[in-house]
């Protein structure tokens, strides 16, 4: 049975005044904070960093010649097919990714080999070929007098499938993102960005990029081909989104490029589009192709679900890359058609998997491995995505169906969570499989169904080695605390400036806090020929004590009665419905609100009476209170370990700030220096700490400063006694502004924290 989520609230650091200022600077008539918030918790902490991050023309984006010695290696062979005339064959693979690299290939390649009759393209069959090279595949090439093939997102770990083309005479150019074999593959080249340092800006690139990076290569040896490099970049955006792969370095770059030339397409009359198969099928889902979420939600699940369900996606390439508007239409419709019949099929095998989840006892699982002879393959890997999440432990889902092998193989999907790393805990069972391929993340394998309950006890027993015993909590984490009255355009727009997002830059997720929903309500999807399917969503307004207004919002997957009925916290995404042309939340986590809120790992209470000290008086010595608004996690910290070290309940007592402007704490620090410099009265550190509300680092300071103005200070029996000495001044301008700028930063962290939300002190206390 499941077990319920740890919610997690990312901690950080409120971000400094300038870098508010800097976000600000993108998004002018914002606030720019919420951005600057996730921005530097995300580690992007300088103005450079910034700059390239979110405009892509201050990037420097890496040659295609920093694969060495391979790009030119794989160049060179195909100048030679160019100049001998051979047949080449470019073998892709059936997912997104796959297929819109062997789009980018198909449309660059083709650009000095006539299509048709020099190259060609073999996808293999999801239902029947599986992932990578297969040995009748290359038959069938050799057939067509084929002597190269150029792989794309495959082939890294294909040796013996490698070594039977070169036996038929065919030479194999690998290019692919893959795990890498233990060995170099005997192949003419491979380009794969796992050779290079983890750190490179090419590391993450995706399958399509990779080709991308080939055909660039190609072009600046061969310059000026009718199409420029720049129209594949579309395609390059829709393969790197749909994958799992970190939206980092060149991925980020080639993503924000490729964005951007959709949504130019996306704005063209259908007959004046350069790609009227992307055009068509960005109408059928309801999007505008000018969001990352286009892909993500759209374009790549409706490119996926044609080999989920019909098992050959050959046709996705001419749907992407054919000026046929007439053609493209109809397979568009067919791609649409898929897409539904795979939500029914996925729905389904969810159902089933589900019924069997109930089964295990979680407590003791650390993989789930599930396996029935009836389940579609093609759905398992999107069925095994969505336990993962929900249990927060990685999932194989296996199927029998289709075998007709003396001894039976069961084939599936399997999909990790968080750090874990699910291929090489797969890998380290391989002599328990038939095959298997894929990355970190994610990964396809094949086993005799006999051997399938010695690898679970054997996979399950190598992840409680790698975690130390310690039991997995499935966990979701937010990234801001915010309220109904927070979203909308604003907050939307903010937002939009970390976009593209995906691994290692995930879509913001939003926490709100004691908010109810109304209207609810739900239906079953229906297909583009008005039939039903069984996938249904529920749809509410969303109310809180912010505002009087409403706010709409999705659950995909569920039914209104799934909805928590009175005060409940949901964690969130915002997000624009281009059909509906509204702003919308989408719950990824909804729960009832707690009654209070309490550091579970730590057990400690944290009380929250900012503002209202009085009413709880009566508690007297038995909660530690921290009066003064800090101004640094490390001061919470610190009470936080008091009140653990005393076992006390910890309240949070803080009034809000009501600061001087840094001048007017100057101008009063002047004063009182003045002031007692004549009358020669004694002054204690304390005493002025009260008076001007600074802390001991922004009064060193501001003494620091007075002393250049002639001011002396000397320790009297734990008092201060000033003096002044005309004849001993400096100039004071430098001081004086290092004073304003500390005590300036000091009361920006003060009003940040004067409304931390309790949350996240709970999150910090979980922490230590």
């Amino acid at each position: 049975m499941s077990e319920p989520q740890q919610w997690i609230l990312a901690a950080s650091e409120p971000p400094p005044e300038w870098f508010i200022s800097a976000v600000k600077g993108y998004v002018p008539k914002l606030s720019g904070y919420y951005a600057a918030q996730l921005l530097w918790q995300r580690s992007i902490r300088d103005k450079s960093q910034l700059a390239a991050f979110v405009n892509y023309k201050d990037y420097q984006p890496a040659s295609p010649l920093a694969f060495g010695q391979e790009m030119q290696l794989a160049v060179e062979r195909l100048m030679v097919s160019k100049n001998t005339g051979e047949k080449i064959a470019i073998w892709g693979d059936f997912d997104a990714d796959g297929i819109t690299a062997t789009s980018v290939l198909w449309d660059g390649l083709g650009q000095f080999f006539p299509q048709n009759t020099r190259l060609f393209y073999y996808i293999p069959n999801r239902l029947t070929e599986s992932h990578g090279l297969n040995n009748a595949g290359i038959e069938r090439l050799a057939h067509l007098g084929c002597k190269l093939i150029v792989t794309c997102d495959t082939g890294s770990t294909n040796i013996s499938e490698i070594e039977y083309a070169q036996q038929l005479g065919i030479d194999i150019i690998v290019t692919d993102h893959h795990t890498l074999p233990s060995d170099r593959p005997p192949v003419t080249a491979i380009i794969n960005p796992r050779y290079l340092p983890k750190t490179h800006q090419l590391f993450h690139l995706s399958g399509v990029a990779v080709a991308y990076k080939l055909v660039e290569a190609l072009y600046q040896v061969l310059p000026n081909p009718p199409q420029p490099l720049t129209d594949l970049l579309d395609l390059v955006a829709i393969g790197l989104i749909a994958d799992l792969v970190q939206l980092s370095g060149d991925c980020r770059y080639l993503a924000q490029l490729g964005i951007e030339r959709l949504r130019q397409d996306s704005l063209q009359l259908p007959v004046n589009r350069r790609r009227p198969g992307v055009g068509r099928l960005l109408e059928l889902c309801q999007k505008n192709g000018d969001r990352p979420t286009d892909i993500s939600f759209g374009l790549g699940p409706r490119i996926n679900a044609v080999s989920r369900i019909q098992g050959d996606a050959s046709f996705c390439v001419e749907l992407l890359t054919s000026r046929d508007q007439e053609r493209v239409n109809h397979l568009a419709q067919e791609t649409e058609l898929a897409n539904s019949r795979r939500k029914s099929l996925q729905k389904d095998v969810q159902a089933q998997v589900q019924q069997k989840l109930a089964q295990l006892d979680l407590s003791t699982t650390s993989v789930i491995v599930l396996a029935d002879p009836q389940w579609a393959v093609g759905v398992l890997g999107l069925v095994a995505g969505q336990i993962a999440q929900e249990t927060g432990r990685p999932t194989i889902l296996l199927s029998l169906e289709g075998n007709g092998e003396e001894t039976p193989l069961a084939r599936g999907s399997a999909r990790s969570v968080a750090q874990i790393d699910l291929y090489q805990l797969v890998k380290d069972q391989s002599h328990l499989l038939h095959r298997f391929g894929g990355h970190p993340f994610a990964a396809g394998l094949s086993l005799p169904v006999e051997n399938i309950p010695l690898f679970t006890q054997a996979i399950n027993q190598r992840l409680r080695q790698s975690q130390g015993g310690e039991p997995i909590t499935p966990t979701v984490q937010a990234d801001l605390v915010v309220t109904v009255a927070d979203l909308g355009k604003d907050l939307f727009f903010e937002l939009k400036i970390l976009e593209p997002c995906g691994m290692g830059n995930p879509t913001p997720k939003l926490l709100i806090q004691n908010c109810w929903v109304q209207n609810a309500w739900h239906r079953n999807q229906q297909d583009s020929q008005g039939k039903k399917v069984q996938y249904i969503k529920a749809e509410f307004d969303l109310r809180d004590n912010s505002t009087n207004s409403p706010f709409p919002g999705i659950w995909w997957g569920h039914y209104k009665d799934e909805l928590p009925v009175g005060r409940c916290d949901c964690i969130v995404e915002l997000d624009y419905n281009a059909f509906k042309k509204r702003y919308e939340i989408r719950i990824m986590a909804i729960r009832q609100s707690a009654e209070a809120m309490e550091g579970v790992s730590t057990g400690l209470s944290i009380l929250d009476w900012r503002d209202s000290r009085q009413e709880h008086s009566d508690h007297g010595h038995s909660v530690l209170m921290i009066p003064n608004c800090p101004s640094s996690w490390d001061d919470i910290r610190v009470w936080i370990r008091r009140a653990l070290h005393n076992q006390q309940p910890l309240a949070i007592a803080w009034s809000k700030p009501h600061h001087q402007t840094p001048s007017e704490i100057w101008l009063t620090l002047v004063g009182m220096a003045i002031y007692l410099s004549r009358t020669h009265q004694l002054v204690t550190r304390v005493q002025l700490l009260e008076k001007l509300l600074i802390s001991d680092r922004c009064l060193f300071l501001g003494i620091k400063a007075l002393n250049c103005l002639g001011f002396l200070f000397q320790l009297s029996d734990r008092s201060l006694l000033v003096s002044l000495d005309k004849e001993k001044t400096s100039p004071a301008d430098a001081a004086v502004s290092q004073f304003l700028a500390a005590v300036q930063e000091e009361q920006f962290q003060q009003q940040y924290f004067a409304e931390v939300p309790l949350s996240m002190i709970v999150a910090i206390a979980n922490q230590l």
